[in-house]
């Protein structure tokens, strides 16, 4: 097997590669290490590449393999984490030049937390400043390995981007608006955003605390569930950390979709969505129905009002998280998202509470919906990635933005779990993202919808040509 046929293997394959002794973590590690020097140089996935650390995390998950601890099915296999997760002794930039010298003296929670399941982390992945949608001119901006001229999504562009090429076997992102997903249907991999508080968000440089999510980017939806098993849980450091057990998503991989039932809001997803997306849902539903699924028709609430909201909290709940070096340092941010705070600074109280009001109910309202289903289907964007200069990098970010966040922002709104998965391709040969929506704590029947798929499927199989 070449060094890049290895690399294009599952989280869960390599994983039992380990077990069988049929290659090491070192050999891994040095094999993604090798292709990140040579891939990345074009892609700019990487912010910091962490070469010594993961090899000697390699050799002692070699080790403690070879001396029967088992920690998981990520012990020994190479990952990386978006750039805002803090991690001791390496700088944390949230791709900024505000933070570029910042090296914490404590690890982000989810880093303690893939360190304790074995994983080796290979460095720190890219992203728009600060996780909202602009960048900062002082780094290079992430390439779709797609297509160069089009965009990789955000925030976790990095992520997205590595995860699709071969440059690690997964990645932990965030998500406030959709930066989970939308990367992840734009580069053809999978995004796993939980329900809010199921991962802690302790050391993790906020963008809205009240709307951030963190969770997997991998390949293949038991990778993602792999991932999540080993990140999620209580933390006492995060009081929004929800005390639930963990889920078992991997348990429910096999139990197939027969009998269960899949909601379709046929106004909410025609009412934007490019005919591709539309033609590739249908297809993806069909397989679905094929092997037992109910598609259900369903009428959820009206997202829009929610899209004008989710800026008004967003930017307000970024005021306050910046506070600290915001407008002390304000010529140090880059324009994009410099302008976002200006936008947050001049709303009011008012402003805040009418937008908190429009949420309370949208969250209410759409728990309804599974009442009737078991999970929601819409697509993970309304189109496949665009070329690059249909947005700005650096221009103001604004309401403007929201249709980009139709399929995304609202489920921050109401705190539920989402899986994006690939469904397929346009006609330009661009990755199309299948969302899933799960109710509440629901992240188990959203990895059993996502596997079944796959399973019927080889969409996930697909990578580009980089």
């Amino acid at each position: 097997m070449s060094r890049d046929d290895l690399c294009w293997r599952t989280l869960t394959e390599v994983g039992a590669m380990l077990r069988r002794r049929e290659i090491s973590s070192v050999e891994l590690t040095k094999a993604m290490l090798a292709r990140i020097e040579t891939v990345d140089a074009r892609l700019h996935s990487y912010i910091t590449v962490l070469t010594d650390a993961a090899l000697a995390q390699a050799k002692s998950a070699d080790a403690e393999l070879a001396a029967g601890r088992d920690r998981g099915p990520l012990h020994g296999v190479p990952l990386a984490v978006k750039d805002l997760c803090f991690t001791r002794g390496v700088r944390t930039t949230c791709a900024s030049v505000v933070l570029a010298d910042f090296v914490p003296d404590h690890d982000a929670a989810v880093v303690e937390r893939l360190a304790q399941a074995g994983a080796v982390i290979l460095g720190k992945l890219n992203l728009t400043e600060f996780a909202m949608s602009g960048y900062a001119p002082s780094l290079p901006i992430p390439i779709n390995p797609w297509n160069a001229s089009c965009s990789p999504g955000g925030s976790s562009s990095g992520s997205g981007v590595a995860t699709a090429a071969g440059l690690c076997f997964a990645s932990l992102g965030t998500d406030t608006g959709g930066s989970i997903r939308i990367p992840s249907a734009w580069c053809g991999v999978v995004g796993l955003k939980p329900t809010y508080g199921r991962v802690s968000r302790y050391g993790v440089f906020p963008l809205a605390m009240t709307l951030d999510h963190l969770g997997p980017m991998t390949r293949s939806v038991a990778d993602a569930a792999a991932v999540l098993e080993a990140i999620a849980g209580r933390d006492g450091r995060d009081a929004t950390s929800l005390d639930e057990p963990i889920p078992a998503c991997r348990d429910a991989l096999a139990k197939g979709v027969r009998g269960l039932r899949i909601g379709l809001d046929d106004d909410y997803v025609g009412a934007m969505a490019h005919p591709d997306v539309l033609a590739a849902l249908s297809a993806a539903l069909e397989v679905l129905k094929e092997q037992g699924a109910e598609i259900v028709p369903v009428r959820g609430p009206d997202v829009t009002p929610t899209l004008e909201a989710w800026f008004a909290l967003c930017s307000t709940e970024a005021v306050v998280g910046h506070a600290e070096t915001y407008p002390s340092r304000a010529a140090q941010y880059g324009p994009s998202f410099r302008s976002f705070l200006e936008y947050g600074s001049n709303l009011c109280a008012a402003d805040y509470a009418r937008a908190h009001l429009v949420r309370v109910e949208f969250g209410r309202r759409f728990q309804a919906v599974f009442d009737e289903v078991d999970v929601y289907a819409c697509p993970g964007n309304f189109l496949a990635a665009p070329p690059v200069s249909v947005v700005d990098p650096y221009g103001p970010i604004t309401p403007a933005l929201a249709p980009f966040m139709r399929f995304s922002a609202p489920f921050n709104f109401s705190g539920n779990p989402t899986l994006s998965l690939p469904m397929g391709f346009d006609g330009g040969g661009l990755p199309l993202g299948l969302q899933f929506v799960g109710p509440l704590l629901g992240e188990a029947v959203l990895c059993q919808a996502g596997q079944a798929f796959e399973q019927a499927t080889d969409w996930h199989r697909r990578h580009p040509p980089v």
